[in-house]
């Protein structure tokens, strides 16, 4: 529920263009703690108050197309049995901040395109959330197409079994660092990596793949990555790799050695847009591969 200045609800998609600015969004803050760590000197903003009943444990689409908000702050969030928040911040094209230092996510199971297609936002902190029950972050990150920094240094991803997706259009992304995930649960990869044109480098070595059964599209599109060593990989029960290495135009090394194709695999359009010199290399390399 969102609260205006004359104690009234409204509804942020209902305003007219006169009445919309940029929202700053607070939890039971004074006026002068608002002034202090929400706005920037001479800034013009209005700023809603947001209040929550303490029974809610469905967060999902919370924060969904409010195209007004620059910044959140759960600044004095205490609410521990939290169960959904996918697609909470979705959508919120002019969200330039959120601050989850103080969110509390120990019960959440459902992560879906919590964070999908936020085009303002730059830098994105994810240190201090409590993933460990979490079994689906299908489309995480999706379309964020300005995200340039991400620390995901202790996301728990033990109990995960979907990253669908999970980058999908972070264009400006340079590097992620995912030496902390767990993914032996995963079941579908599909995507993962798609479309992020940026990323110069990515190190997966520790990525347990036992149980992936999709692949496909998952790092289509990469076209600034230069090499990838996926040695390491199982794939005994993935079926579908079809368009995984689709446009990585700039693929010199990629050490796909031990993949197996034992189930049929589709591996349609797996190499369409990478140069002949690395598809004669894969050749080489493994006799199992099937390069249109």
């Amino acid at each position: 529920m969102v609260e205006n200045k004359s104690g009234e609800f409204i509804n942020l998609s209902d305003m007219s263009e006169e009445e919309k600015g940029h929202y700053h969004i607070y939890f039971d803050d004074s006026k002068e703690e608002i002034k202090r760590n929400f706005l920037k000197e001479n800034e013009k903003v209005n700023t809603i108050k947001i209040i929550l009943d303490h029974q809610v444990k469905l967060f999902a689409q919370m924060f969904y197309g409010f195209n007004n908000i620059s910044s959140i702050n759960f600044k004095k969030f205490h609410r521990i049995d939290i169960a959904n928040t996918s697609l909470m911040f979705s959508k919120c094209s002019s969200l330039r901040e959120i601050n989850l230092t103080n969110f509390k996510s120990n019960n959440v199971t459902n992560m879906h395109h919590m964070f999908f297609d936020n085009p303002s936002l730059k830098k994105l902190d994810l240190s201090n959330l409590d993933t460990n029950k979490v079994t689906d972050m299908n489309s995480l990150f999706y379309g964020n197409k300005s995200l340039e920094e991400i620390n995901l240094e202790n996301l728990n991803t033990n109990n995960v079994t979907d990253m669908n997706g999970m980058f999908y259009g972070c264009s400006s992304l340079k590097k992620i660092n995912l030496t902390n995930f767990a993914t032996n649960k995963v079941i579908n990869m599909k995507g993962m990596f798609s479309k992020c044109s940026s990323l110069e480098e990515i190190n997966i070595s520790n990525f347990n793949t036992t149980n992936v059964t999709r692949m496909d599209n998952m790092f289509l599109g990469c076209s600034s990555l230069k090499k990838l060593d996926l040695s390491y990989f199982n794939t005994n029960k993935v079926i579908i790799m079809n368009g995984m290495f689709y446009e990585c135009k700039a693929l010199e090394q990629l050490n796909i050695s031990n993949f197996k194709t034992n189930n049929e695999t589709d591996m349609r359009w797996m190499f369409d847009g990478c140069t002949d010199d690395l598809k004669k290399k894969i050749k080489e390399q493994n006799k199992n591969i099937k390069i249109d």
